[in-house]
């Protein structure tokens, strides 16, 4: 099993969303997170005035799954996530030992 952990733009959630359910995948957990890369953050306008915007709202995307749908929801994520713009987020993916369901007790691919 794998944890895929996207950092996105907190306006693409909406069509992230609904790339994953046409691809069959709809259990995720989203969290407001707030951050910079690279760039350590953007310079925007308000007023005429330039001013620099180091910590950017973001929404981070949470799922587990088995290995075979990694790729498919990799896919789907960038395809809807994507704009070209400096900012788009990041994809991460680790190694996850076990999922436990809490009310069953059910182990591995079942508890999913």
């Amino acid at each position: 099993m794998k944890k895929i952990e996207a950092i996105i733009r907190s306006e693409k959630v909406g069509d992230v969303r609904r790339a994953l359910e046409t691809v069959g995948f709809s259990g995720l957990t989203l969290t407001q997170v707030q951050g910079h890369g690279k760039q350590k953050g953007t310079t925007q306008k308000l007023g005429g005035h330039e001013y620099k915007v180091g910590i950017l709202p973001k929404t981070k995307i949470e799922i587990v799954a088995e290995e075979d749908e990694v790729d498919p929801i990799i896919d789907a994520i960038i395809s809807a996530g994507k704009t070209g713009n400096i900012g788009d987020g990041k994809i991460f993916i680790y190694d996850i030992q076990n999922v436990i369901r809490i009310r069953t007790g059910e182990k591995g691919k079942e508890a999913l």
